[in-house]
């Protein structure tokens, strides 16, 4: 590369520099906008919340916080309770129920 390309490269990048010194000294400064308002949990959020703060604690396994974290998995993944049995893997045969 010629010198003088290497200088003109290095002026653009200063004039470009200065554009934004500049620009960001004019502006005026706006206050940052207010965060989103946290709307209160309803009762069945406040009891999972409870009972994942008191799973957090305990070092041996409990049935109430596996089913605490399944509980917050459903509610993360947005996964619908209402799943049918073949896709929760339940213990129904597939012919089982059906009445001829």
């Amino acid at each position: 590369m010629s010198r003088t390309a290497k200088i003109a490269g290095v002026a653009a990048l200063a004039g470009l520099m200065m554009t934004v010194a500049i620009v960001a000294a004019v502006q005026p400064d706006e206050p940052a906008p207010a965060p989103p308002l946290i709307l209160p949990a309803d009762e069945g959020q406040a009891r999972l919340a409870r009972e994942l703060d008191r799973c957090a604690s305990l070092t041996m396994p409990d049935s109430g916080c596996e089913a605490a974290w399944a509980a917050n998995r459903r509610r993360f993944f947005r996964q619908d309770e209402t799943a049918p049995a073949t896709e929760r893997g339940g213990d129904m045969a597939p012919d089982e129920g059906v009445r001829p």
